[in-house]
């Protein structure tokens, strides 16, 4: 048996043990038991080591992508072609949520029902002062804008790094890879510790992937014992069942056909062979800790390009986020549903529009929708408040904040499998070159 199909049993495995030990231990309906233990053994089991990878593998998987690239043309395609793919994936993936939405009206409860989740909602919100912080640093559009042109020209490419803060980063590899591709011989040794650097860390990758299934079953039991499985049948169920059907159609019909189109290549195949890094990004709730993983397994097991990967996957793991689109749009018009406010055609192309280029600026880290999500309600906030009508408020989002986790579980699980479909078709404008291997 190979060691990447024991992998795979072993991290199913931990998810389902996970969500018994969660259900059936560690659930209590009072909320009163700590389970900050169990999630601090998942960051340190897993999510740490992963994370300790995710800036050195970005700096030298872009840097040796683009020097083995070599032709500055040649990048121009590939770097034009990736940003297509990204932003029209992003656009059919929110279009899809918001027609959802707006067919199944999930947040069409009845008065007394909606009272409820919204008291609940808001007063959670009022309690997390954490979150209330990174929202209001979000509220206009124009900041979260700037504060993302910031990052990606940075004063101190070193600060960005001890910050983790990926975008600036890659950037700078762009920058340094074309320097060093330009400048010939006289950088050859520069180019070969680089090539060399970036082996050296998928090897770490292979040891560390092992960590998985132990830090995977701490994080789902953590978060369903959080929540609880039987509470999603609740009045929130028809709002994450329209989730998940939307990241379903995007996922399992929209994203292989767009890879059969362009490649030809089978795409449950494809996707049987990314099944760690899928597994994994399920598990951790992170497509930057998946990161390291699905450079691994797309290079070894799903025929990706080491010249597409390294480019198109740290890319993608900071701007291309198919699943968070999606989820901000359906989450932005049902809490316009259960607040009673309709949106006209014009809100729902605002609705659209705006979800997509705030997708961009999440982060590629847990719970990162919630936040950009206010700059999409504030976008349609502001539509409103011109012809007079009812605004939604920001304390809205602490209606869904309760299931959040799991959602996020689902849509990070997409914006990597996005990803990975990004690679294989960019393989095909960026082919590895025999004397390379």
């Amino acid at each position: 048996m190979k060691a990447t199909t024991i992998l795979t049993i072993l991290i199913v495995a931990a998810m389902i043990l996970g969500a018994l030990v969660g259900e059936f231990v560690l659930y209590d309906p009072t909320g009163a038991t700590d389970l900050s233990g169990w999630k601090r053994f998942g960051d340190l089991i897993l999510i740490r080591p992963l994370k300790m990878l995710v800036i050195p593998l970005v700096l030298f998987s872009v840097v040796a992508g683009i020097t083995r690239i070599g032709d500055p043309r040649k990048l121009g395609t590939v770097g034009g072609a990736t940003l297509l793919y990204y932003f029209v994936t992003m656009l059919i993936a929110v279009t899809i949520g918001a027609l959802l939405v707006t067919a199944i009206q999930p947040g069409d409860l009845p008065q007394e029902v909606r009272d409820s989740v919204r008291q609940t909602g808001e007063s959670a919100f009022m309690a997390n002062e954490t979150l209330q912080k990174r929202v209001s640093g979000n509220m206009s559009e124009s900041g979260a804008w700037t504060n993302l042109l910031y990052q990606m020209i940075p004063s101190n490419v070193i600060e960005e790094m001890s910050a983790s803060r990926p975008l600036g980063i890659i950037l700078f590899s762009i920058g340094l890879g074309l320097a060093l591709a330009a400048g010939g011989n006289r950088t050859r040794a520069a180019r070969d510790f680089f090539n060399a650097g970036f082996e050296g860390l998928m090897i770490f990758v292979q040891w560390i992937i092992w960590l998985t299934p132990p830090g995977v079953f701490f994080l789902v039991a953590w978060t369903v014992g959080r929540i609880g499985l039987h509470n999603l049948t609740g009045p929130l169920g028809a709002y994450m069942g329209t989730v998940v059907l939307g990241l379903l159609i995007h996922g399992l019909i929209i994203l292989p056909l767009i890879l059969l189109l362009t490649t030809r290549i089978n795409p449950w195949r494809f996707m049987t062979k990314m099944k760690p890094a899928l597994l994994t990004a399920f598990g951790t709730d992170s497509s930057s800790a998946t990161l390291p993983v699905t450079l691994e397994t797309s290079i070894d097991q799903g025929g990706c390009s080491e010249k597409s990967s390294n480019f198109v996957l740290p890319l993608g793991s900071t701007i291309n986020m198919d699943g968070t689109a999606l989820y901000e749009a359906v989450a932005v018009v049902f809490l316009f549903q259960l607040y009673g406010i309709d949106l006209g055609g014009a809100e729902l192309v605002l609705v659209i529009l705006t979800a997509t280029l705030a997708a961009v600026g999440a982060a590629g880290i847990p719970s990162a929708g919630l936040v950009t999500m206010v700059i999409v309600i504030g976008a349609v906030n502001g539509s409103l408040e011109s012809t007079g009508g009812p605004l939604l408020p920001v304390a809205a989002i602490g209606v869904i904040l309760g299931v959040d986790r799991i959602l996020d579980m689902c849509r990070t699980t997409v914006n990597v499998w996005g990803d990975a479909v990004g690679a294989r078709i960019m393989t095909r404008l960026a082919p590895d070159d025999p004397a390379d291997q």
